[in-house]
C-alpha cells in the first residue's frame, strides 16, 4: 500500500523556480513544504565549478537528455536539449549568464492581461531578490540571497578585442545590460560567487532545507496531479521503485520547466481532450493550450583560427587542465571559475526596429575538432580559435511539447519548428553577416588567421541560410508551453498562476512566460519564483 505524506504545499521541480518558491513559503515558519525532484543532488565537482559545464552537457545522471522531433528548419536534424535533472535543475547545468531581459517584454506581459507583471512589479522583485556585486542602485538589488558577480575582473585579452571591434561595428559600451538600457557590448553578469556556482539551489534550497518546515525528496519522480474532481489534492509519485502519495492541504505547485511542466499537466489529465482519450488517460479539464506556444531562442556560432593565444592551448592538453584544475582548487579563480561566455551584447538586425532583437555571445576558445568519442563542446581544439555566437531574442516561430504515452518515465514529444517562419530567417541572415562585420573591424581582424565555421566560401545569401540552418539549435531556453493569461480559451494559467479549470494548482516556472524574453532565461525563471511565492503566500492568507 503507498505511504500518504501531508504537507501544506507540495513543489514539484527543484529547478530555477522551485527552489526559489521553497525558500519563500517556508521563510515564516507558518506552512510546511515538500519538494519533490525527479534527479538528485547537486553536490557534485563538476556542477559547483563554472566551467564543468562541459562535463554537464550530456551527463544523464543530472541531465535529462531531450531530443526534439526532427527539425524540418534545421534540415531534418532532431535538436539536442539539455535541461537540468538534479537540486537547481537547469541553474545547475546553464552557462551561468545572468540577464533579465528588456523592460519592454514585461510591459507585454502586463498588456497581454496579466496585471503585476509589468516592468516596475517585476524590476522591484528582482531587486529584492539579487545580491549583486556591483552594488545597488535604482536598477540592481545589493541584499537579497541570489549574488550576481560584476564578473569584471581577469578576463582574457581577447574580452578586449571583441569588445572594441564591436564597438567599432557600431555598437556602444554596455556596463550593466540589466541596467537603464540593454544594447551594447560588454561583459556578462553572472551567477557565480567565490569561484562556484550560485544555483537556484545554493541561493535558495540549501538555505530552505534547514528549516523544520521543510523537506527534499530526490529521485522522486511525480507520476500525477491527485484529483478530487476539479481540485488538486496531492501527487502520486515513485521513489525507488516504491509508489507513493502526497497529500497538499493547501496546493500542489508544478515547477518542472517548459518540457516537464506541460508533460505532467497532461498526464493528470489536463490538456487537450481528444489527444488524452487517444493515449488512454482520463480528461479531468480540456484545454487545448497545455503544452502548445513552444518559444526557443535559436542560435549558432562562427569561428575562426586566431594568430595569438587563446583558452584553448591552456584547456586542451592534459598538463594544461593539471595546471588549471590546481590553480582552481588553491584560489578558485582563474578559467574554470568563469563561464563559457566571457562577453557579449544586444544588437538590433534593423535601426528601425524599437528594440534589441539579436543577443551576441564571446568564447575565446573553440571546439571544432573533439579528440575521438567524445563531443565538441569537451574538448577545445589544438589552435589557437575564437568563436563568437549569436541567438534571437523574441523569434517568431512555435513549437510544442506533448506527451507520447500516459507512462511519466516515457519522454515526451519536443518539435521545436525552428527558423519556421521568415521572419526569423531574414534576422539570423542579417545577424549572421553582422558576426562577419565585427571580425572585419580592428583589432580582431588583425589577431584572425582565418574563418572555420562556416568559412569563406559561403558568401550568398542562400549559402549562409542553408549553413545556419544545417548548424542551428536551441539555446536551451524553452518557455511559453503553460503560458499565462486571463482567458482559458488561449492560456494555461492565470495571471496568479492559477491552473485554468483547477483548484488547488498552479504552475510556476519558465513555461507560464506569456511570451519570450529578449535574454537568457535563467534569471526571469527565478523571479516567476519569487512573484509565484508572493502570489500564494497572499492567497494563503485571505
Amino acid at each position: 500500500m503507498a505511504d500518504v505524506l501531508s504537507y501544506d504545499f507540495i513543489i514539484v521541480g527543484a529547478g530555477s523556480a522551485g527552489c526559489v518558491l521553497a525558500e519563500r513559503l517556508s521563510a515564516s515558519g507558518r506552512h510546511s513544504v515538500l519538494v519533490l525532484e525527479a534527479g538528485g543532488s547537486d553536490r557534485r565537482f563538476f556542477v559547483q565549478m563554472p566551467l564543468g559545464y562541459g562535463k554537464l552537457f550530456y551527463d544523464p545522471a543530472v541531465n535529462w537528455c531531450y531530443r526534439t522531433e526532427p527539425d524540418p528548419g534545421l534540415g531534418g536534424r532532431r535538436d539536442y536539449w539539455p535541461r537540468g535533472k538534479l537540486l537547481g535543475g537547469s541553474s545547475a547545468i546553464n552557462a551561468m549568464v545572468y540577464i533579465r531581459g528588456h523592460r519592454s517584454d514585461y510591459e507585454d506581459w502586463a498588456a497581454a492581461g496579466n496585471p503585476g507583471w509589468g516592468w516596475p512589479e517585476v524590476l522591484a522583485a528582482y531587486k529584492a531578490m539579487e545580491d549583486n556585486e556591483a552594488g545597488a542602485d535604482q536598477w540592481r538589488g545589493r541584499s537579497g540571497p541570489l549574488f550576481v558577480s560584476a564578473n569584471d575582473r581577469a578576463r582574457h585579452p581577447l574580452y578586449e578585442a571583441f569588445v572594441a571591434s564591436v564597438q567599432a561595428a557600431g555598437l556602444q559600451a554596455n556596463a550593466d545590460f540589466n541596467g537603464a538600457r540593454q544594447e551594447g557590448v560588454g561583459g556578462y553578469q553572472l551567477t557565480v560567487k567565490d569561484g562556484i556556482r550560485m544555483s537556484a539551489a545554493r541561493a535558495f534550497l540549501r538555505p530552505a532545507m534547514k528549516r523544520a518546515n521543510v523537506r527534499v525528496l530526490t529521485r522522486a519522480l511525480v507520476t500525477r496531479i491527485v484529483m478530487d474532481g476539479r481540485r488538486a489534492t496531492g501527487v502520486a509519485f515513485s521513489q525507488g521503485g516504491r509508489a507513493q502519495v502526497a497529500h497538499a492541504k493547501r496546493e500542489v505547485i508544478v515547477c518542472g520547466g517548459a518540457i516537464n511542466s506541460p508533460q505532467l499537466l497532461e498526464l493528470s489529465g489536463i490538456g487537450q481532450g481528444e489527444r488524452l482519450k487517444g493515449l488512454g488517460i482520463d480528461v479531468a479539464v480540456d484545454n487545448a493550450n497545455v503544452g502548445e506556444h513552444l518559444n526557443d531562442h535559436a542560435g549558432l556560432n562562427y569561428t575562426w583560427r586566431m594568430k595569438n593565444a587563446t583558452l584553448n592551448e591552456e584547456l586542451r592538453p592534459w598538463w594544461g587542465k593539471l595546471r588549471l584544475g590546481a590553480y582552481y582548487l588553491l584560489t578558485r579563480r582563474g578559467p574554470l571559475a568563469q563561464s563559457v561566455n566571457l562577453g557579449g551584447g544586444f544588437f538590433r538586425t534593423d535601426p528601425a526596429k524599437p528594440r534589441p532583437n539579436m543577443q551576441l555571445y564571446m568564447q575565446a576558445f573553440s571546439t571544432l575538432m573533439p579528440k575521438e568519442g567524445e563531443r565538441p563542446i569537451l574538448t577545445p581544439d589544438p589552435f589557437p580559435g575564437m568563436s563568437l555566437g549569436l541567438s534571437n531574442c523574441r523569434p517568431t516561430s512555435r513549437g510544442d511539447v506533448h506527451v507520447r504515452s500516459a507512462d511519466a518515465s516515457t519522454p515526451p514529444s519536443i518539435r521545436a519548428n525552428a527558423l519556421s517562419t521568415d521572419e526569423d530567417v531574414a534576422e539570423m541572415l542579417a545577424a549572421v553577416k553582422f558576426l562577419r562585420r565585427i571580425a572585419a573591424c580592428e583589432p580582431l581582424a588583425s589577431l584572425i588567421a582565418e574563418e572555420l565555421r562556416p568559412g569563406p566560401s559561403v558568401r550568398s545569401d542562400d549559402e549562409m541560410i542553408a549553413d545556419f540552418r544545417e548548424r542551428s539549435g536551441t539555446v536551451f531556453h524553452p518557455s511559453c508551453t503553460c503560458r499565462m493569461g486571463p482567458d482559458a480559451t488561449s492560456c494555461v494559467v492565470d495571471p496568479r498562476l492559477r491552473v485554468h479549470g483547477v483548484d488547488g494548482l498552479r504552475v510556476c516556472d519558465a513555461s507560464v512566460f506569456p511570451t519570450l524574453i529578449g535574454g537568457n532565461t535563467n534569471a526571469p525563471a527565478m523571479m516567476v519564483g519569487w512573484k509565484g511565492a508572493e502570489l500564494i503566500l497572499e492567497d494563503a492568507r485571505r
